[in-house]
């Protein structure tokens, strides 16, 4: 599992990367993503479409 945090301080969300799954949040706010989904999001920041 890769785990990217957002910022350095540790107060942010942080971002971790699974085989199979993605998640985003902190503890008590976690959304958690299959890869497809990850990937459809992803792939909308990328083209500007959010």
């Amino acid at each position: 599992m890769r785990i990217v945090n957002l910022c350095e301080k540790g107060c942010c969300p942080r971002v971790e990367v699974g085989e199979d799954h993605v998640r985003i949040g902190e503890e008590g706010n976690l959304c958690t993503l299959k890869k497809e989904e990850w990937e459809s999001l992803r792939g909308k920041i990328l083209r500007g479409e959010l």
